[in-house]
C-alpha cells in the first residue's frame, strides 16, 4: 500500500469534490480506506477536508483579497488548505503551514505556482493579528461571511430566530460534532458497558436529557476507531445524536404491541424501538430505498433487534404505533453534514413539504383505530415541521394532534429535530364509496 501524506490526501479529496460534485463524505471514506495512516494523520485529513468545506466562503474571501481572480481550481484548493492550517488550526505554526503548503503545490503538479502560493501565505503570516481581528469582526458585521454560510439562509434564520439565536446556530454548525452512544439494553447495561469501554480505551461521560432516561446516552470523549471495538461488534451500543431519541420516546412503544417504522434506514430509531419493546411484540421496518435495506438489516442483526424488514408494507397492514421519520432538508444537522449548507436551495423547503405530507398521509393509513402516529424530521424549518402537521390535520380528520416539540441546537445542545404526535380516532373509518 502506497504511503501518502495527509495533506496530499486532503487535496485529492477536495479537488475531486470540486470537479465531480460528489459528496465529500463518500470521497473521504474511499480515500481513507485505501491509505495506511496513523490515527493522528487520519484525524488531520478529516480535519482539513471538513474544515475547508465548512469554511469555504471565508477561505475564498481571504484568497480573493490577495489574489483577485488569479487562481485556477487546483491552486485555490492548495491555498484553502494553507490558510485553514494558519488561521483555524492553532497547533500548526505559520512557518510549518507555509512550507508544507508550498511543498503540497509541488507534490500535486502545481510547482509553477509554488512561488505564488508562498507569497500569498507569507503575506498573511505577516498580517496574522490584523487578519484574526478581521475574521472576528466579520462574524458580527457580516454573519453569513463570518460564519461561512449562504447569505439567504442566514437572513432567513435571523428573521425567524432573532439575531442572537441565529448567530448561536451558525457557531454551532461550525464546531466539530460530538459523538454520542446509546446503550443497547437488549445486550448489556450502562454499568457493564462503561467498564468494558475502560478496558478498550474509551473515555465516556453520561448525559442527561429529559427525553432520555439516565444511563441511556453517553458522550464519547476519546476512543480508538469504533468499528474495531469488541463492544461495537457485539452490538452493545449504537452511535446516534440524542435528538433522534425524542421521536421514539414520544412514540412510546410497549412490549407486545404491533409497531412500524416506515422510513427506517439506517436503523437508529428502529433499533431503539426494539429496545424499548424488549423484543416482545411485532416490529416492522420499511424503507423505500432498496439500497439502504442492507445497512438496516446489518444494524438490527448487530444490536439483536427482532424486526421484519421490507421496502413497503403489504396492503391492509395496520399497527398500534407508526413512526414516520421522513426525509427533509436536514438543516438541524448541518454540523454533521458539513457540505449541505452549500447544496441546499431556497426552494427546497416547499419541495420537501410536498413529499413529507404524502409520506405522512401514507403512514396514517397504517395506523389502527385508537393508535398513535409520529411525524419527525431533523429540520429547523417551519415549512417542514408545523406547517406539515397543520396540512395533515386538514386532510386526515381521524387524527388529532396530541403534542409537538422542537429541539434546537442553541437551546437544547443537540441536533435540531421536530416531533409531532397524533392520536387516531378509535372509531373505524367509514368508506365514502
Amino acid at each position: 500500500m502506497q504511503v501518502q501524506k495527509p495533506r496530499q490526501i486532503a487535496y485529492r479529496v477536495l479537488a475531486r469534490h470540486k470537479r465531480s460534485g460528489a459528496f465529500v463524505d463518500w470521497l473521504l471514506d474511499a480515500e481513507l480506506e485505501n491509505c495506511d495512516l496513523s490515527s493522528a494523520d487520519r484525524h488531520l485529513v478529516q480535519e482539513l477536508v471538513y474544515g475547508c468545506v465548512r469554511w469555504r466562503a471565508m477561505l475564498d474571501w481571504l484568497i480573493e483579497k490577495k489574489a483577485p481572480g488569479r487562481q485556477r481550481s487546483g491552486v485555490n484548493t492548495v491555498l484553502q488548505l494553507g490558510l485553514y492550517q494558519m488561521f483555524w488550526l492553532s497547533r500548526i505554526p505559520d512557518h510549518a503551514a507555509v512550507n508544507e503548503t508550498v511543498q503540497l503545490a509541488r507534490d500535486c503538479g502545481l510547482g509553477s505556482h509554488a512561488g505564488f502560493v508562498n507569497a500569498v501565505l507569507r503575506a498573511y503570516a505577516r498580517e496574522r493579528e490584523s487578519t484574526i481581528n478581521l475574521l472576528e469582526t466579520l462574524k458580527t458585521r457580516d454573519p453569513a461571511l463570518g460564519w461561512s454560510h449562504p447569505s439567504w439562509l442566514v437572513d432567513r434564520w435571523i428573521k425567524r430566530l432573532g439575531r442572537q439565536n441565529a448567530i448561536a446556530l451558525l457557531e454551532w454548525n461550525n464546531k466539530p460534532a460530538r459523538t454520542f452512544a446509546r446503550v443497547n439494553t437488549l445486550k448489556t447495561d450502562a454499568a457493564a458497558l462503561v467498564e468494558l469501554w475502560k478496558k478498550e480505551g474509551v473515555e465516556a461521560s453520561p448525559c442527561s436529557f429529559d427525553w432520555a432516561p439516565d444511563g441511556t446516552v453517553f458522550e464519547l470523549l476519546s476512543h480508538p476507531p469504533l468499528a474495531g471495538l469488541d463492544s461495537f461488534a457485539k452490538g452493545f451500543f449504537y452511535i446516534q445524536d440524542p435528538s433522534t431519541l425524542l421521536a421514539v420516546r414520544m412514540l412510546a412503544p410497549q412490549p407486545g404491541e404491533n409497531v412500524a417504522d416506515v422510513c427506517a434506514a439506517p436503523g437508529g430509531k428502529t433499533t431503539y424501538i426494539g429496545q424499548l419493546m424488549n423484543n416482545a411484540g411485532h416490529l416492522a421496518a420499511f424503507d423505500p430505498a432498496h439500497d439502504r435495506l442492507a445497512r438496516l438489516r446489518a444494524n438490527c442483526e448487530r444490536l439483536g433487534v427482532k424486526c421484519s424488514i421490507a421496502e413497503a408494507p403489504t396492503p391492509g397492514q395496520q399497527f398500534d404505533r407508526v413512526l414516520a421519520d421522513v426525509p427533509c432538508s436536514n438543516t438541524g444537522v448541518l454540523r454533521r453534514r458539513v457540505e449541505l449548507r452549500w447544496r441546499i436551495q431556497p426552494g427546497d423547503f416547499a419541495k420537501f413539504q410536498d413529499a413529507q405530507l404524502k409520506l405522512l398521509l401514507s403512514a396514517s393509513e397504517l395506523v389502527r383505530p385508537g393508535g398513535v402516529l409520529i411525524y419527525s424530521t431533523c429540520s429547523l424549518e417551519p415549512e417542514e415541521n408545523r406547517a406539515v402537521t397543520e396540512l395533515f390535520m386538514t386532510r386526515a380528520r381521524r387524527f388529532a394532534l396530541i403534542e409537538d416539540r422542537r429541539l434546537t441546537p442553541f437551546a437544547d445542545g443537540v441536533d435540531g429535530a421536530y416531533v409531532a404526535k397524533f392520536a387516531c380516532d378509535s372509531t373505524p373509518a367509514v368508506s365514502e364509496d
